[in-house]
């Protein structure tokens, strides 16, 4: 039986070629990271095989850390359509794969996470990696970016969860 920890939240920062990932434990005020880190897929392989060994990395984190959520970076805007379909293709397996164990599933957009977590939704990545560092009380930026990001995402979901829960409290009455 999948019993989740219900001060988990998994932050994924989709992709093909590097997918971050950062497991944040929520205790009353004070948040710590877990796991912090990158899945990486070699682009000399054929997409079946890639997608495959992203989904078994991103199964092994849900069964590992059992979090209660799982905040994805929405695919919101990108130039290059190779990587957005890249990048679509490995949202959508953690989004499947977080609803398949069990877990609340929410999705922001980039700018929503920076503003969240940085205070302005253009901020850069290396404002990202400081923020996240300071919240998380880390020694140093977390690298690589992606990493960062996923952190970013999970610190989001943590700050607006409270109001979200309200809502759907409301909703229910």
């Amino acid at each position: 039986m999948f019993v989740r920890d219900e001060s988990a939240v998994l932050g994924i920062d989709p992709g093909l070629t590097r997918c971050g990932y950062a497991v944040l434990q929520a205790t009353g005020h004070a948040v710590r990271a877990i796991a912090l880190g990158v899945i990486r897929t070699p682009a000399t392989d054929p997409l079946p095989q890639r997608l495959a060994a992203l989904q078994r990395e991103l199964v092994s984190l849900l069964v590992e850390f059992r979090p209660a959520a799982v905040a994805v970076e929405q695919v919101f805007f990108q130039t290059n359509v190779r990587t957005a379909m890249s990048v679509g293709q490995a949202s959508g397996l953690a989004l499947a794969e977080a609803s398949a164990h069990g877990c609340e599933v929410v999705q922001f957009t980039p700018n929503q996470v920076k503003d969240c977590v940085a205070g302005w939704g253009g901020a850069d990545k290396k404002q990202v990696q400081k923020m996240v560092q300071a919240r998380l009380g880390l020694a140093a930026p977390p690298q690589p970016a992606d990493a960062a990001d996923a952190a970013a995402l999970a610190l989001c979901y943590l700050a607006v969860a409270p109001m979200r829960r309200s809502v759907q409290a409301a909703m229910r009455r």
